[in-house]
């Protein structure tokens, strides 16, 4: 070590050496570093793009900031080889080669000079009022690593945006372009039906996303949380997400339409039977009514409703719906003819059964008396003038009309009453035994 000079100790020949190596060795990696910056597909794109917003605010500060970095980096090279060219001029150098060596190498003597406009635009330059700065070799590799960072990452993000969202959001409007063509073939069309309203928004959506990511594809990046890696982040496609999902929906909705559109003749044909149904058995409630007032007296007979004319009002509607390919709402109205068809059917056996109610009675008494009978007959009690007696008054009541069911039914247990004693049976509840075989019935 010589004596000291103004950049502080005059190096020794070693410790030049060592140190001419060691910028041997940066020199080499900052100059590939920089050849592949310059190389790079997103500088390219950068480049020739039409950029707007934040993406165009910071490319304007990369693009001073690359200039910058090959002056500076052109000002490094010149200062290493000065440096590289006295340390060869002798194996041994001279006081005065050390000290020289030691300014180059440890002192402020590399000027770097910029244009203006990157003295403008640069970060590191801008408000400095000055064209030309002085550094040392050390300062000038930290400024050019500070330089290459920022350049690198707006570099990188925007490559990263452009890589990964313009495909995606081509594929997505391909798949609209696909969803557009079966929604018009089966009616979905816009003004007609919410989901054709949904593709021309989402068209819409998507043309205008991918015009942004184009020109400003910064406005679509998430940097990473406490990362300092260039590119650390991710392409932001919370917007191309909410399309998606919600082409995927209006996909889901064309299926049912389309299930609607395949199956529709078939429902509409099962909802004519259904209501046909229940037309019959109203007409046959309606007319077992008559039948039941003129041939059962002193009977509750419920009325009859007439046939469900506003279903088939709605029938009609929904046959007119498939004829223009309404299908949107045809389905809805699909479902509630379905459930109201089956519930009118019921209602329409419901009221038939009501109202035949005092006739299945009367076949009841009938069938019980003719049991009877042949029980008696069975027995050899046939010619019995009693059970004969109440038999015939029993029959009488049964088949004339208007029939008393009271009446009727009070005479089949007398009958009953009296075939119970003879055969020496439990006697029939209900009905008190005759005191006199031949008593009045």
């Amino acid at each position: 070590m010589g004596v000291t000079g103004a950049t502080g100790p005059v190096m020794d020949r070693d410790e030049v050496d060592r140190a001419l190596a060691r910028l041997g060795a940066e020199h080499e990696a900052i100059e590939t570093s920089l050849l592949a910056l310059q190389d790079h597909a997103g500088r390219r794109l950068l480049e020739g793009a039409e950029l707007t917003g934040t993406t165009k605010e910071r490319w304007a500060s990369a693009d001073a900031s690359i200039t910058l970095l090959w002056a500076y980096f052109d000002a490094y090279s010149d200062t290493y080889r000065s440096a590289r060219d006295i340390r060869s001029r002798r194996r041994w150098s001279s006081r005065e080669d050390l000290v020289e060596l030691t300014e180059l190498l440890r002192g402020e003597c590399v000027t770097v000079a910029g244009s203006a406009t990157a003295t403008a635009n640069a970060p590191t330059l801008h408000g400095t009022g000055k064209l030309s700065h002085q550094y040392s070799l050390a300062a000038l590799v930290e400024r050019m690593n500070e330089l290459y960072a920022t350049s690198l990452d707006m570099v990188v993000t925007s490559d990263a945006v452009w890589s990964a969202l313009p495909a995606r959001i081509d594929l997505l409007s391909a798949e609209l372009q696909r969803t557009r063509q079966l929604a018009h073939s089966v009616g979905v069309r816009p003004g007609e039906h919410p989901a054709g309203d949904d593709l021309e928004r989402i068209t819409r959506t998507l043309t205008a996303l991918r015009e942004r990511v184009i020109s400003d594809p910064l406005a679509f990046w998430l940097p990473a949380q406490g990362s300092s890696a260039p590119g650390g982040g991710r392409p932001d496609t919370t917007v191309y997400d909410r399309e998606a999902r919600a082409l995927e929906d209006v996909r889901r909705e064309i299926d049912a339409v389309l299930t609607v559109r395949q199956d529709s003749e078939a429902r509409l044909m099962k909802l004519r039977d259904l209501l046909s149904r229940a037309d019959r058995t109203l007409a046959e409630a309606r007319s077992a009514r008559g039948e039941v007032l003129a041939k059962i007296a002193a009977s509750e007979v419920p009325a009859v409703s007439g046939p469900p004319t506003a279903l088939q009002e709605q029938l009609s509607m929904a046959a007119d719906y498939r004829r223009h390919a309404q299908w949107h709402r045809l389905s809805p109205l699909l479902e509630s003819l379905e459930a109201k068809a089956e519930d009118e059917l019921m209602r329409a056996r419901e009221s038939l059964t009501a109202v035949t109610q005092p006739l299945a009675v009367r076949a009841e008494l009938r069938g019980r008396l003719d049991a009877y009978r042949a029980k008696v007959a069975r027995h050899g009690l046939a010619e019995d003038p009693l059970l004969i007696e109440r038999y015939d008054a029993a029959r009488r009541m049964l088949w004339s009309a208007p029939c008393d069911l009271r009446v009727a039914e009070q005479a089949v247990l007398r009958y009953q009453q009296a075939a119970a004693e003879y055969f020496g049976g439990p006697r029939v509840p209900g009905q008190a035994g005759p005191s006199d075989r031949r008593g009045d019935y």
